[in-house]
């Protein structure tokens, strides 16, 4: 049995996935399986074509189109190694990667560990890793708690996640009724459940940044991190002394990601949305800059669109 299952779901990925894989390929670490999953992809003929020649070094696993999570888990139910690392399929790991992660596992005695990562792609190298630019600081270390995670103070990055696979079928898996934002919602349950979930401040990969990336926009990503907000809500059956501490984080981080939201909106020219979106945030959290935002929004939105489509462009030089 191999110590590591490597899975990667694959969709509108063909142009990358070579390269991807012979970053898997080329590790100093062998006792691995990879696991591609064609999740209904519409350039299945070319990423066939692609795998080709390495077919026999991989397992490929074919499915209806149902999302990232559903993929991941069939990737989950397939492997049969202790440790698992998840890959998106444009990524790219650096040789030491799993020899480094694997080490940190053993030698931390944690369930997850999460690597920073060097950003590449159509604007080029970043200056900064992964998590200096989500977090516009250095780099975390330690542990994460879930009460971090909720409120963005520590992040995961899925192609930089080696984790040991029983947690996560104690768990219950990606979360399949959530189209999107599973691997959030995945550590969040890690985390409560009392799953050491650590970070290894090392650059171990490369983050592929593009237009087609599985965070798609900066839209789309937002919304996805706000459905799960609404399943804590919901569905993660808070004790009181939880809900006291956990609600007024959720309703912080709800403010800010609805006015972003609206910035995002304002700058794609849909303006009746990103009044929505400001008049959310102002509800969740009431301050000067929401009050601001959506009377500029209603009164002088074209300005407004000129002055974020500028930053965002500033943004992914």
């Amino acid at each position: 049995m191999p110590l590591i299952s490597v899975i990667i779901p694959a969709y509108n990925v063909a142009p990358y996935i070579g390269e991807t894989l012979a970053s898997v390929f080329a590790q100093t670490f062998t006792d691995y399986e990879v696991i591609v999953i064609n999740d209904g992809s519409p350039d299945t003929a070319e990423l066939e074509r692609a795998l080709e020649n390495v077919r026999a070094r991989i397992r490929y696993l074919s499915q209806q189109n149902l999302g990232a999570g559903p993929a991941r888990n069939a990737g989950l139910r397939a492997a049969r190694g202790e440790l698992i690392a998840f890959l998106d399929g444009d990524d790219l790991w650096l040789p030491n990667y799993l020899e480094e992660q694997s080490k940190f596992i053993r030698r931390h005695e944690c369930d997850l560990v999460c690597a920073d990562a060097v950003m590449f792609g159509e604007t080029g190298d970043s200056a900064q890793t992964y998590m200096e630019w989500l977090m516009n600081a250095a780099p975390p270390v330690g542990q994460a708690s879930f009460l971090e995670l909720i409120s963005a103070e520590r992040c995961l990055i899925t192609s930089g996640v080696v984790a040991r696979r029983q947690p996560i079928l104690e768990i219950g898996l990606f979360d399949e009724s959530l189209r999107s934002a599973q691997d959030f919602d995945l550590w969040l349950r890690m985390a409560r459940s009392g799953a050491r979930l650590m970070f290894h401040r090392q650059p171990l990969l490369r983050y592929r940044v593009h237009e087609h990336g599985l965070t798609g926009t900066t839209a789309n990503s937002i919304t996805r991190e706000l459905r799960v907000f609404d399943k804590i809500e919901k569905e993660y059956d808070l004790a009181p002394d939880e809900t006291a501490e956990v609600l007024p984080v959720i309703r912080g981080r709800r403010a800010m990601l609805q006015f972003e939201l609206g910035k995002a909106l304002i700058a794609n020219g849909d303006f009746a949305a990103a009044q929505t979106a400001f008049a959310d945030a102002g509800r969740e959290q009431r301050t000067w800059k929401t009050q601001v935002a959506l009377w500029l929004s209603k009164v002088a939105p074209s300005a407004m669109q000129n002055v974020y489509a500028r930053r965002l462009a500033m943004e992914k030089r």
